[in-house]
């Protein structure tokens, strides 16, 4: 599902089930400032947990020697700090 179609999902979902007419320019507002607070969250080492969704949370790699898959020689690959994602019951639930 690409951006504009849960723009479009979420507008009629709020119509139908909660009586709410939104208009799709709200939901898009609301949609970026979800991820830029998330994302600041993150930065900051805050984990975001959506009741009924999951948990948003950062993990590090450790930095490690891989290779180039061209010339077989080897090169370092830093450390890197990243999002993880951890679905919540009712998700996993939804789904089986």
């Amino acid at each position: 599902m690409k951006k504009s179609e849960l723009i479009e999902a979420v507008a009629q979902k709020m119509k139908i089930e909660h009586d709410r007419a939104v208009n799709k320019a709200d939901v898009e507002a609301l949609l970026d400032s979800l991820t830029s607070v998330t994302a600041a969250a993150l930065q900051t080492g805050d984990e975001v947990v959506l009741i009924g969704l999951g948990k948003f949370s950062t993990g590090h790699r450790a930095a490690r020697t891989g290779r180039n898959p061209q010339t077989g020689e080897p090169l370092k690959i830093s450390a890197a700090t990243t999002a993880k994602f951890t679905p919540a019951k009712a998700l996993k639930d939804a789904l089986n």
